[in-house]
């Protein structure tokens, strides 16, 4: 391939409906209402007056922070509220403004679920904050400001990705309009920079394999690698996408991603030494028993899986089987804290619309063996995921998996739907792919709004009710 496909009007409809979706969910989703949202907003805090590194207080892993700063979610914004029906108010905005002045001095800050994580994660966000107190703004419009710059960060790194695609455009697009993209990138998360820099190491290593290496795109690649790796390292073999037989004997486009991906796993070991290399063990409820129970230490949860490798296959497996469903619900929309469920037919909205994405072909022709390596990555890096939560977010010698939501897969979603879409496109499905996205992104929308600021919510899971099928299929789960 020496080009890629030019867009069409469809393509750059889609695209502008996806930043309108993802601003609206920055604006009118609550503070902290993504999920571990707080313990984000704490990290990037730490960043933003410039500490990098975590430290120990008794059992508390995090850093001193400005009390008036934290006290936007202890006080005026908390979530550990009892599971009866909640519903915000824009008055709530306005009084954590104003009691601002009244807050002063530092507090210790726990956040030991994301001590370990990167500050590179968290630059944009860090650098929204600051922003918002340079302006004088009072913490929560500070706090708003940082998910700004955040959310135009990821929709950045998502639009130069798309540019980068050499093909598969529409596979990518599709994944991003699926509104747990939208709304994860309008919070302080960062899968912000998770997803965009995954989509970008994806375009960015199917350019370089697939077309010829400039030395900018060469540059790019060798750079994004290690920032992908500080993201998570089980993304890393995302990379390997790119990779096929050497074209000819100076064709050094194999040995530049392998460089790539060695780069990378340099800067994950390094970051984790300059770090400490130390885990942070937390609380958990388990999802067996309901109880609260503390994680595994890495080595000795490692040391399980390796005296009996047979028995975590089964548990794998198992745990995989068990919790496909709500990965599927959750990679589609699943708000707050994982509460809201979209109305049960959205989802099969959101499949016809992925099944359009994939008819729209990705524009180049590969044989079975290409398709296959492309699943055998997407595969190997959701065993990764798995694993990886089984050796720090699963209780010691547990029988199941722990932790794993179903948006960890979204870096690798559009891998998969490359693999599977044909060649060229079918008749009629740019359309159906335009008309079933503006519609699943006006429900999210309306489920948003209306389940936070009209209806409300309770805290707990709900399930379908068994009386009134209808109901689920066109309400969203605050209205069951």
């Amino acid at each position: 391939m020496s080009f890629a496909a030019p867009w069409s009007p469809i393509e750059t409809l889609l695209l502008a409906l996806l930043c309108a979706a993802t601003l609206f969910f920055t604006v009118i989703t609550p503070p902290f209402q993504a999920p571990d949202e707080n313990q984000h907003y704490m990290k990037a805090l730490a960043l933003a007056q410039g500490d990098v590194l975590t430290r120990q207080q008794g059992e508390a892993t995090g850093i001193d922070l400005p009390r008036a700063a934290l006290d936007i979610h202890a006080v005026d914004f908390p979530t550990d509220v009892p599971p009866i029906l909640r519903r915000f108010d824009r008055t709530q905005i306005a009084a954590s403004a104003q009691a601002d002045a009244g807050r002063s001095g530092t507090a210790f800050a726990d956040f030991p679920n994301v001590a370990s994580y990167a500050p590179s994660l968290y630059a944009p966000g860090a650098l929204g904050l600051m922003l918002g107190k340079a302006m004088g703004l009072p913490w929560i419009n500070a706090f708003y400001v940082g998910r700004l710059v955040n959310a135009l960060s990821g929709l950045l790194l998502l639009i130069t990705a798309l540019r980068l695609l050499p093909f598969g455009r529409n596979a990518l697009l599709a994944t991003a309009l699926l509104p747990t993209f939208a709304y994860q990138t309008g919070s302080l998360s960062p899968d912000a920079v998770i997803n965009g820099l995954g989509f970008l190491g994806l375009a960015l290593t199917l350019r370089t394999g697939f077309m010829t290496a400039t030395p900018a795109r060469s540059a790019a690649l060798l750079v994004t690698g290690p920032l992908l790796a500080l993201c998570k390292g089980v993304y890393l073999p995302l990379m390997a996408a790119g990779l096929r037989w050497q074209q000819h004997r100076r064709d050094l486009r194999p040995g530049l991603i392998l460089g790539a991906m060695a780069l990378g796993a340099f800067a994950f070991v390094g970051w984790m030494h300059y770090s400490g290399g130390s885990q942070a063990l937390y609380h958990i409820q388990s999802r067996r028993t309901g109880e609260t129970m503390m994680t595994a230490p890495l080595g000795e949860q490692l040391k399980i899986v390796l005296h009996d490798p047979i028995n975590y296959i089964r548990i794998l497996v198992s745990s995989v089987t068990e919790r496909a469903p709500v990965y599927a619900l959750q990679i589609v929309g699943r708000f707050g804290w994982n509460a809201i469920l979209l109305p049960l037919v959205a989802y099969q909205l959101a499949a016809l619309m992925l099944g359009a994405g994939v008819a729209n072909g990705i524009g180049a022709r590969f044989g079975m063996g290409q398709r296959l390596w492309w699943l055998a990555v997407a595969a190997g890096i959701a065993l990764l995921i798995e694993t990886a939560m089984y050796l720090t977010g699963t209780p010691l010698g547990a029988d199941y998996i722990q932790g794993t939501q179903g948006r960890y897969f979204l870096p690798i979603l559009p891998l998969v739907l490359i693999a599977l879409s044909p060649a060229g496109p079918v008749r009629g499905a740019q359309k159906l792919f335009a008309i079933t996205a503006i519609l699943l992104a006006t429900i999210a929308a309306a489920t948003v709004f209306d389940s936070f600021w009209i209806h409300g919510f309770v805290t707990s899971d709900g399930m379908p009710p068994h009386g009134s099928i209808g109901r689920a299929l066109l309400l969203p789960s605050p209205r069951w």
